[in-house]
């Protein structure tokens, strides 16, 4: 009985992997593939986007509803290195040049570690990750007029905490694999809104102020696939959804100027202009508690990749983005679609 108890027990140590065991893939391309201890890896992607804005509010205020912005250039760098056969950290970059609409900057800036927790003989493997949100490394920024917030960049000045799981499994050619991440936005001040609207100079408000958002969080799920055609030749595929939650301010950090409050004014109704400014923060604030800014993403992705040597891997890549927008968001489309390269590079 103890003799088959131990025979069991060497059966199941071996269906989940020790630290020693290689990873089921080195195709870079692949969903499942992480480095193995002490391998370094590059992904460096450069795309160019289309898109064509849809119809919400906050773009009809602004007369782009339905505008084109073309190019858009995106570029991507994940570098990652293998801690031991199981654990990994990695750093992933983002920068986006939307010169149509006069914003840019950094759109993607996290740091995360990935445990796989089980690794089976028959190439079943089940990933815990975690990502420290980098937003935070620069402000939020944007400007205030009268057509209401635009945005001048791509950070949310923010901080935040994201923790994903994967399942996965590799067959003789054909690999899937199914993620859900969960993002938590912790709210902060780290922004700079350029006040450019008359009124609001006017009545005190500075020529940039701060305000204390709210935290907010995403949703992502997604199914990816990659078949291997030949030993140098890999197509891939992926389906993603992603819930952004809608934005909120809780109020202004900036302290306004104090303004006349003695004085009434009959274009302002016969209210003095500390009275104004104190109804006009309310007033925004009211409009702002909820931006209704939100929006869905359900991305579709294909890829064509060449090992060209051991170490290195070029990819050609195509998607297509469908979306739905709440109506203050200025982030919604008619069409969104990228096409790019992507170098992968193992070492």
């Amino acid at each position: 009985m103890k003799k088959t108890l131990k025979t069991v027990a060497i059966a199941a140590a071996t269906m989940i992997t020790s630290g020693a065991m290689a990873s089921v893939t080195k195709n870079m391309e692949n969903p499942l593939y992480i480095p193995s201890a002490g391998e370094f890896y590059s992904k460096t992607t450069a795309g160019l986007m289309y898109k064509k804005a849809d119809h919400t509010k906050a773009l009809r205020d602004k007369g782009h509803a339905g505008e084109s912005e073309f190019p858009v250039w995106r570029f991507f760098e994940d570098f990652g290195v293998g801690i031991t056969d199981r654990a990994s950290t990695y750093l992933s970059l983002g920068w986006t040049q939307n010169d149509d609409i006069g914003r840019s900057g950094a759109h993607r800036a996290r740091l995360g570690v990935n445990y796989r927790v089980v690794e089976t003989t028959e190439d079943f493997v089940w990933d815990m990750y975690g990502e420290a949100y980098l937003a935070g490394l620069s402000k939020m920024k944007g400007s205030y007029g009268t057509t209401g917030f635009t945005y001048d960049n791509f950070s949310s000045g923010r901080w935040g905490a994201l923790v994903g799981t994967k399942i996965g499994k590799k067959w003789s050619r054909l690999t899937a694999s199914l993620n859900a991440e969960y993002l938590q936005i912790f709210g902060n001040h780290n922004n700079e809104i350029e006040i450019t609207h008359p009124g609001l100079l006017m009545l005190g408000f500075p020529d940039k102020i701060s305000v204390d958002l709210k935290s907010n969080n995403e949703w992502l799920v997604s199914l990816n696939t990659l078949y291997q055609l030949s030993d140098r030749w890999s197509i891939g595929g992926s389906l993603k959804f992603v819930e952004h939650a809608d934005n909120g301010v809780k109020s202004i950090h900036t302290r306004l100027i104090p303004v006349d409050n003695t004085t009434p004014i009959p274009q302002l109704g016969g209210a003095t202009l500390q009275q104004a400014q104190n109804a006009t923060v309310q007033k925004l604030l009211a409009e702002t508690k909820s931006m209704d800014d939100g929006w869905e993403e359900y991305y579709i992705t294909v890829s064509l990749a060449n090992q060209v040597t051991d170490y290195l891997q070029l990819a050609l890549y195509g998607e297509y983005v469908f979306d739905t927008s709440h109506q203050g968001s200025q982030n919604g489309t008619d069409i969104k679609t990228e096409i790019g390269v992507r170098a992968n590079v193992r070492f």
